[in-house]
C-alpha cells in the first residue's frame, strides 16, 4: 500500500513540473509567458509621411490601407497540386504591400503601392520586390513603386497613381 502511496505522490510532482514547464515555454492560457509583445509602431516614419501624400493624392474616391498581405489580395489558382499549390502560398504567406488603394464605393484594389527606401537595394529585397511586380502581373494588379525621399507632391503621386491605374491606349507608343 506504502509503495501505491509513493507512486501517487511521484506521480503528482511529475504533473506539477510539467505544468510549470508548459505555462514557461508559453503554453499557458493567460497572457503571462505568452510570447508575444506591441509592436513599437505600424508604419516607419517615411510610411507615415508618405501615407498622408497618397491619401490625398488618390482623393476621396479611393481609399488606403497600409500593410495589406499579398495573400488577402491575391490567391493561388485552382488545379495545381497539393505541392505547387502550397509552395505558391508559401511564397507569398509572409509578404505584405506597404500599401494598397481601393476604389471607395466598393473597396476594390485598384492599385498596390511599394514605398522603397535604401534597403531596397539589397539582394533579398530586390527579391522580394521582383515577386511582388510578377505576382501583380499575374493577377493584373498596377503596381506602383515610389522611391523613398524627404518630401512628396500630392500632384505628383497622383499623376503617376493616376497613369498606374489607367488601361493602356491601344496603338499608343511608349517612351517617345
Amino acid at each position: 500500500m506504502s509503495s501505491l502511496v509513493l507512486l501517487a505522490v511521484l506521480a503528482f510532482v511529475v504533473f506539477i513540473v510539467l505544468a510549470a514547464l508548459k505555462n514557461k515555454q508559453g503554453g499557458g492560457s493567460g497572457s503571462v509567458g505568452f510570447p508575444y509583445q506591441p509592436a513599437k509602431t505600424l508604419f516607419s516614419a517615411a510610411e507615415r509621411s508618405f501615407l498622408g501624400v497618397l491619401d490625398q493624392a488618390v482623393g476621396s474616391e479611393h481609399r488606403v490601407f497600409g500593410k495589406v498581405r499579398v495573400a488577402d489580395v491575391a490567391t493561388v489558382k485552382p488545379g495545381l497540386g497539393n505541392s505547387a499549390r502550397q509552395g505558391a502560398l508559401n511564397r507569398i504567406a509572409a509578404k505584405h504591400f506597404d500599401f494598397v488603394v481601393c476604389r471607395a464605393s466598393d473597396l476594390a484594389v485598384v492599385c498596390a503601392v511599394e514605398l522603397n527606401d535604401k534597403s531596397h537595394s539589397s539582394q533579398r529585397a530586390q527579391s522580394r520586390d521582383d515577386l511582388l511586380l510578377k505576382v501583380c502581373q499575374a493577377i493584373n494588379l498596377p503596381l506602383l513603386t515610389v522611391p523613398a525621399k524627404q518630401a512628396y507632391s500630392p500632384q505628383d503621386i497622383r499623376s503617376q497613381f493616376l497613369a498606374a491605374i489607367s488601361p493602356p491606349q491601344v496603338g499608343a507608343s511608349v517612351g517617345t
